[in-house]
């Protein structure tokens, strides 16, 4: 099947009690068995519901993996993806990171012996000098939060095979309708589905996608013995919210592309970071590796310093000041402040995260709309 049609139909059938054509939200904890251990595949729902079942094997259609696990927020998959690790182990990191994987990576997890090393990853070849025996995972995110750095996934995939190291791909800003890590050689895919694949801003959830037999194994037991699994509820709404991922991806793409444009020549307009342009680095890569280029533009206002900017991000109308992103409504964020106000300053500011760089979620208005409003809230 094609991404439209897995995304309406893949892990859903007609109910077979009702004939229901929307899978039913199954808002139960437990399951009537016959006899001990003879039941109809479901124990208890921390483990398994037939809600959230079929929403990880349309997950995993989408990302043409083979397994999907849903957890009730990303930072949940990616706690679930460290758990894997032990005392000593090392992972190599990209240094323009969401907020939150940098905490749980430096204030939970060195705690427990694990090393990361935060790199460049413009280039592959440059994790080789940081690879020794002691490296279990290279975790990335691409395009990255909030600078959209491009990394290439193939590139890097080819180095940790021969080094028999995972790979995980953080995919949150791309979509599955945007680029597939697992066709790239990603051993794991994790989303925060609460962005652009639920789409609506209502839900909180995270969801990890392998191919690897044993590895799912591996996480479906910390999945189920740690218990970071949402509610049939959400899994219901991120469904109804696959439906429309391809319409709605389409319309963040083209009104992202008419954004950008505007802002790369507007006076006020010091740097402007979106992948889609030519001058952007590792465009060849992006291109490439992406079917487009997105919703997410982050800029920095030129001369600004950090009460100008605050004015500024207070002044839209359209927009709406806020965390997260990948919704239908746009929203703009300030990053030092909010999404990575966890990460020290000297760190943010090697990377181009200032006070000055606001982050725009393009979503799906009328473009005019939207332009006008980048233009009295810049004026």
């Amino acid at each position: 099947m094609k991404f439209a049609t897995k995304a309406i139909h893949a892990g859903q059938e007609p109910d077979p009690t009702t004939g229901a054509v929307m899978t039913p939200i199954y808002q139960t904890s437990t399951y009537a068995q016959k006899a001990p251990g003879d039941h109809k595949g479901f124990e208890y729902s921390r483990g398994t519901n037939p809600t959230r079942q079929a929403l990880e094997a349309c997950l995993a259609a989408l990302e043409n993996a083979k397994y999907g696990l849903a957890f009730s927020s990303g930072m949940g998959a990616t706690d679930a993806v460290m758990k894997l690790l032990q005392p000593g182990d090392e992972v190599i990191t990209g240094n323009d990171l969401y907020g939150g994987s940098y905490r749980i990576f430096t204030k939970i997890y060195m705690k427990y012996g694990i090393k990361f090393h935060f790199l460049d990853l413009s280039k592959p070849e440059n994790i080789e000098q940081y690879i020794n025996e002691k490296t279990k995972l290279v975790w990335i995110e691409t395009p990255t939060n909030p600078t959209m750095q491009i990394i290439d996934i193939e590139g890097i995939a080819k180095i940790t095979k021969a080094n028999n190291i995972l790979l995980s791909v953080d995919n949150t800003f791309a979509s599955p309708y945007l680029q597939n890590p697992m066709d790239l050689g990603a051993d794991i895919v994790m989303h925060s589905v609460t962005k652009y694949i639920g789409g609506h801003s209502d839900v909180v959830m995270g969801a990890l996608l392998v191919n690897d037999d044993e590895l799912y194994k591996q996480l479906w037991f910390i999945y189920n013995a740690c218990g970071a699994t949402p509610g049939p509820q959400d899994a219901f709404l991120v469904l109804r919210g696959i439906k429309t991922l391809h319409l709605r991806m389409k319309a963040h793409c083209e009104n992202g592309a008419r954004v950008a444009a505007f802002l790369k020549t507007h006076p006020k307009i010091d740097k402007i970071y979106w992948p889609g342009f030519e001058d952007h680095p590792n465009h060849d890569v992006a291109k490439r590796q992406m079917r487009d280029f997105g919703g997410m533009v982050s800029i920095t206002i030129k001369d600004a310093d950090l009460q100008e900017t605050y004015r500024i991000a207070s002044r839209f109308k359209v927009f709406t000041l806020a965390e997260s992103l990948g919704g239908v409504e746009s929203l703009i964020n300030h990053p030092t402040s909010m999404t990575h106000g966890s990460i020290p300053k000297d760190e943010r500011e090697k990377v181009g995260v200032t006070d000055n760089l606001l982050r725009l979620s393009v979503g799906v208005e009328d473009i005019e709309d939207l332009l006008a409003d980048l233009e009295q809230a810049l004026s």
